[in-house]
C-alpha cells in the first residue's frame, strides 16, 4: 500500500527528487517538500489544474457524508455555486478568516447573505483560526450534521482548510498530528484521512484551482501583502471630479465624477487617489458598468462598494476575473 506525505496527502517516493512526494528515506513521514516549508518556510511551486480534484469531488459525490465546504469570507469567488455541479451531499458552509472583516459587521448579516445563494447549506458558521474563533459551535455543527464518522472538507486554494483541521485537532483530539500550511496556493496535492476520534474523521482534500485569481500570479512576498493577515481598515472616497486611484502596481482604476467607494482590501496595499492622467501602458483595460449600491470584485485581491451607478475604466496588471455582485457589507 502507497504511503502518504501526512503534511500534504502526495504519495511518498525516493526516486525522483523533483518529483511530488520526494522524500530520501520513505521511512519519514512528511515529503521534503513539506519538511522546508515547515521548518524552512521554503515553498516550492506545484503546478495543479482541476481535474484530479473534480475527480476527487465525484467520489465524494457518491457519499452521503457531510461535506464541510471551506471558503475565505474575504476572498469569495464567483465561483461558489460551481460546486454544486459535482456533489449533492449535505454542506455545511465555513466561513474562514472572519478575524479579517470589520469587526462592525455582524455575523448574522453575512450568514444570511450566504443563505440567499441557491446552495442548499444545511447550516453558515463563521470562524477565525488565528482568533481561535466560533470552533466550539463549527464542532457542534459537525457532530450534529454528519451522517457517519467520515466528514470531508474542501474549497478552494488559500481558503484555509489545513489550518481549520489543525485547529480542530488541538482543540478535540489527542491525534499528535499536523497538516502543512502555507499562504501559497495548492499546498495539500491529495486527500488525507485526519482521525479526530472514533467517531469522527476529517477528509481534507486538495484546493480548487480559482480561475483568473490574482493569487495565481504573484509570489510568495508579494502574496504576503496581498492577503489580509489581520481587520481590514476601509478606505471611502468621494469622487468630486474625475479622478483616478492606483492600487500598488496591480490595478489603475478611471472614475467619472459623483461617486462614493469604500475600498476592502489589505492595509498592506498601497493606495493613492490621483486628479492627472497615469501612464497605463503596460495594462491590460476594461470598461465595467457598475449599477448602485453593488460590490466590483477582483478575484483574489478584494472589492471595491459603489455607491451609486457608473461606468469605470479598470487597468489591470495581469488577467484576473472582474465582477460585480451584490454587496456584501
Amino acid at each position: 500500500m502507497n504511503k502518504k506525505c501526512q503534511g500534504c496527502g502526495a504519495i511518498l517516493q525516493d526516486q525522483e527528487s523533483n518529483e511530488v512526494g520526494y522524500v530520501r528515506n520513505l521511512k519519514y513521514s512528511l515529503c521534503e517538500r513539506c519538511f522546508r516549508i515547515k521548518n524552512y518556510s521554503e515553498y516550492k511551486v506545484i503546478v495543479q489544474d482541476n481535474e484530479e480534484y473534480i475527480k476527487i469531488l465525484k467520489e465524494v459525490d457518491k457519499t452521503n457524508d457531510l461535506v464541510l465546504f471551506v471558503v475565505d469570507v474575504f476572498f469569495m469567488g464567483a465561483n461558489l455555486e460551481k460546486i454544486r455541479t459535482y456533489i449533492n451531499n449535505p454542506m455545511l458552509l465555513v466561513l474562514t478568516k472572519r478575524d479579517v472583516l470589520p469587526y462592525s459587521v455582524s455575523d448574522q448579516k453575512i450568514k444570511d447573505y450566504m443563505h440567499n445563494l441557491s446552495m442548499n447549506f444545511v447550516d453558515v458558521e463563521l470562524i477565525s483560526s488565528y482568533k481561535n474563533y466560533n470552533f466550539d459551535q463549527l464542532y457542534e455543527k459537525i457532530l450534529r450534521y454528519k451522517k457517519g464518522p467520515n466528514v470531508y472538507v474542501i474549497g478552494f486554494t488559500n481558503a484555509g482548510k489545513s489550518t481549520m483541521i489543525n485547529k480542530i485537532l488541538y482543540h478535540y483530539s489527542d491525534n499528535k498530528m499536523s497538516l502543512t500550511t502555507s499562504i501559497m496556493p495548492s499546498t495539500t496535492l491529495n486527500s488525507i484521512e485526519v482521525k479526530v476520534n472514533q467517531d469522527l474523521t476529517l477528509i481534507d482534500t486538495p484546493g480548487l484551482v480559482v480561475d483568473r485569481s490574482l493569487i495565481n500570479f504573484v509570489d510568495g512576498s508579494m502574496l504576503s501583502k496581498i492577503m489580509p493577515q489581520k481587520e481590514i481598515k476601509p478606505i471611502t472616497y468621494q469622487i468630486k471630479g474625475n479622478q483616478m486611484i492606483k492600487i500598488s502596481d496591480f490595478l489603475i482604476l478611471d472614475i467619472p465624477m459623483g461617486n462614493d467607494l469604500t475600498i476592502y482590501m489589505s492595509n498592506n496595499l498601497e493606495i493613492n487617489r490621483y486628479y492627472k492622467g497615469l501612464n497605463t501602458s503596460g495594462y491590460r483595460e476594461e470598461k465595467m458598468k457598475i449599477k448602485a449600491d453593488r460590490d466590483l470584485v477582483f478575484e483574489g485581491l478584494g472589492f471595491i462598494h459603489f455607491k451609486e451607478e457608473c461606468t469605470i475604466t479598470v487597468y489591470t496588471k495581469y488577467d484576473m476575473k472582474i465582477y460585480t455582485r451584490k454587496k456584501l457589507i
